[in-house]
């Protein structure tokens, strides 16, 4: 099945990134739809995949998470495999992405303090060289994605 996201699809998309749990009459309110028009279309973007899923946004201070973190991986010879593997274990990883470059890897994480964080590179550097960037606040944080032009 294949739809147009057309201008009001967009539109409905913004409010859904903005707060996903907007009601499907304030958001047809504000796009100039029925709550029925706004829930059709919002099933048909589910159903192709436009709209993978819907998620809370969890503040990671507040869970006792003082630092968050960039770290870069450049795995050593035959050790990337097994590294994909373990790393879907680790509470500390928030996202985890392969990439180009000298780098294999790179992942956002949450750790309590410094301690924390030198432990969890003990753990990484037996898989590569680590390179790590504290984050200190966010810019742009899951911003909305808008269809290009």
């Amino acid at each position: 099945m294949n739809i147009k996201v057309d201008e009001l699809s967009l539109k409905i998309l913004h409010c859904l990134q903005r707060n996903a749990r907007t009601s499907f009459v304030e958001i047809g309110k504000e796009v100039g739809l029925t709550s029925p028009a706004v829930a059709d279309r919002v099933k048909k973007m589910e159903d192709v995949g436009v709209i993978k899923n819907y998620r809370a946004q969890v503040s990671h201070i507040h869970l006792g998470y003082q630092l968050k973190a960039m770290i870069t991986v450049r795995a050593f010879v035959g050790k990337l495999k097994p590294f994909l593997e373990i790393i879907k274990t680790f509470d500390e990883v928030l996202n985890c992405y392969r990439i180009t470059g000298n780098e294999n890897i790179i992942m956002e994480v949450v750790l309590k303090d410094q301690f924390h964080l030198e432990k969890f590179i003990d753990k990484l550097i037996t898989y590569g060289e680590t390179r790590t960037h504290i984050i200190l606040s966010d810019v742009i944080s899951n911003a909305a994605i808008s269809k290009q032009k």
